[in-house]
C-alpha cells in the first residue's frame, strides 16, 4: 500500500484495499439470489428458480445480485432485468421485468414488465430470446 507523507495509507491505497474482487461480489450475488428464492414459496419460487436457469444460460455475462431484496441481473453494475414475487408485493401475479439498461427498444413503444403466475416451454423460450437480446 502507498503511503502519504505522514506515512498513513494513501487515500487511493485505502479504497483499493477494501474494494471487493470482482469475480468474489460475483459469487457472493450468485449466492444472495439463490437465497432469495430459495426463501419464495410456492409458484413464485418455482418461477423464479426456472427465471435464474434461464437468465443464467442465455445471458451468462449478467451478474445476479439483490435488487430491493428481490433477484436481479445486471449488466457492469446496472440492472437489466428483475423479478419480483407476488407475495412480496402482494399481488396476484409475479414480475419478471426489465430496465432501461435493457436492449429491447422496438419502434417508440416496447413491453418491459411482464406478468408471471406460471411457466411453459413456449413462455420460457420467449424469455431466453429477451434476456439474449437484452444484453446486446
Amino acid at each position: 500500500m502507498s503511503e502519504d507523507a505522514d506515512g498513513k495509507p494513501a487515500e487511493g491505497a485505502k479504497k483499493a484495499a477494501v474494494r471487493p474482487v470482482p469475480r468474489a461480489k460475483k459469487a457472493e450475488g450468485e449466492a444472495d439470489v439463490v437465497a432469495s428464492i430459495a426463501a419464495m414459496s410456492g409458484s413464485d419460487r418455482a418461477i423464479a428458480e426456472r427465471l435464474h436457469e434461464i437468465i443464467r444460460a442465455e445471458a451468462p455475462t449478467l451478474s445476479p445480485r439483490l435488487w430491493y431484496g428481490m433477484p436481479a441481473y445486471a449488466k457492469d453494475g446496472k440492472v437489466v432485468c428483475f423479478f419480483q414475487a407476488s407475495q412480496k408485493f402482494k399481488t396476484r401475479y409475479a414480475t419478471f421485468g426489465f430496465q432501461h439498461e435493457a436492449a429491447l427498444d422496438e419502434g417508440h413503444m416496447w413491453p418491459v414488465a411482464f406478468a408471471l403466475t406460471g411457466l411453459t416451454p413456449a413462455e420460457e423460450a420467449k424469455i431466453g430470446a429477451l434476456v439474449k437480446r437484452a444484453v446486446g
